[in-house]
């Protein structure tokens, strides 16, 4: 499926990961709605990209939110329609299971779970929901969704918990997504990335930057958000990709700490 013409949607769409994606797509022909919490870069990153790109305040896990995002990227004036979806909104929380301290607050282990995997069932089942209106392109396809777990779902660290168990349901419903939407033409894929060099990240020093960035074996440092985006655009062209989650780490492996 050809981008150009077409209309996304990016959920987490105003910094990292989701901000990459949503320029990619830009440049490369579709009409981008950015759907993310943060009002100020959303609308700094629209100036940016000028025409074909919008901005709306979204929660991921507030149905009435997500619908007016849709609904929003659906009525634009890409004349493809809405048939593509990308969900990179997600937050982190460190914290063992129990410790000296006792255990684990319930709360957070909620919230990241509520952000990480509800959130982007919420995207999912309502972008692929618009996404069947469409009528199908010359070679039947409807849309492509695609979510974003991360590396820990599979090699999850010490105080990881929360995050490792909302990633690990993103990759778990992959499949699942994949062959319920079979039927109506609608592909669902995930990336897992592992370091990248996000706004997360950019908080810590410079020398623990690039000490994270040796771990992997190659390429030898952090992963750059243009290179999350370089994939979620080739997913949405090759129509063979689908139901599955691909690790975008440079072959690292994470160790327990």
């Amino acid at each position: 499926m050809q981008i150009d013409g077409n209309a996304a949607i990016v959920a987490g769409g105003a910094s990292g990961l989701g901000a990459a994606t949503a320029r990619l797509l830009h440049q490369r022909g579709a009409h981008v709605t950015i759907a993310d919490l943060n009002v100020e870069q959303g609308e700094a990153l629209v100036a940016e990209l000028g025409s074909r790109a919008d901005f709306i305040k979204t929660d991921v896990t507030c149905e009435a939110d997500v619908e007016a995002a849709v609904a929003q990227a659906a009525e634009s004036n890409a004349p493809g329609g809405l048939r593509i979806s990308a969900c990179c909104a997600g937050i982190g929380w460190a914290e063992k299971v129990a410790g000296k301290r006792g255990p684990a607050a319930l709360e957070p282990f909620e919230r990241v779970i509520a952000i990480n995997l509800i959130g982007t069932f919420n995207v999912l089942r309502l972008a692929a929901a618009a996404i069947t209106k469409n009528e199908p392109l010359e070679n039947g396809e409807r849309g492509v969704c695609i979510n974003t777990a991360s590396i820990a779902a599979f090699d999850g660290q010490v105080g990881q918990i929360a995050y490792a168990a909302s990633k690990g349901g993103v990759v778990g419903l992959t499949l699942p997504a994949a062959r319920d939407l079979a039927s109506v033409a609608i592909r669902v894929m995930t990336i897992a990335p592992g370091l990248f060099d996000t706004p997360l990240l950019a908080q810590l020093p410079q020398e623990a930057r690039d000490s994270l960035g040796r771990q992997a074996p190659f390429p030898n440092r952090l992963g750059v958000p243009a290179e999350f985006a370089l994939l979620a655009a080739q997913i949405v062209e090759n129509p063979m990709l689908n139901g599955e989650t691909i690790r975008l780490d440079g072959a690292l492996r994470m160790a327990p700490r």
